[in-house]
């Protein structure tokens, strides 16, 4: 027993050492995992800030056009309208099939 103890005494000794190191080690590499999650974040945030400055502009350029010509945007769109049924009336296959010669 006393052989044993007395080899498990230096083994100890040497593994308190790289039990120190790697727990180092896991240390680093958390940290370095705590860096690149927050620069990821950062640059999503600012790609996110980017996009809602974006869609502001989109949406003051919008109100532009309904408060300062509401009138004309709604004659525009009854023009469409008018222009879009003069084209379907006049485009596609006809519906009386039926009434087609036969060879």
């Amino acid at each position: 027993m006393e052989g044993e103890m007395a080899l498990l005494i230096p083994i100890m000794a040497l593994c308190i050492p790289f039990f120190a190191i790697w727990t180092k080690h896991k240390q680093k590499v958390a940290a370095m995992q705590v860096e690149a999650t927050a620069e990821n974040t950062a640059e999503k945030a600012a790609q996110y800030a980017s996009h809602i400055q974006k869609l502001e502009d989109r949406v003051q350029v919008l109100e532009r056009i309904v408060t300062d010509r509401g009138y004309d945007v709604a004659t525009q769109i009854e023009a469409l309208r008018d222009t879009r049924s003069v084209d379907q009336s006049d485009s596609g296959t006809p519906l009386n099939i039926n009434k087609q010669e036969r060879a």
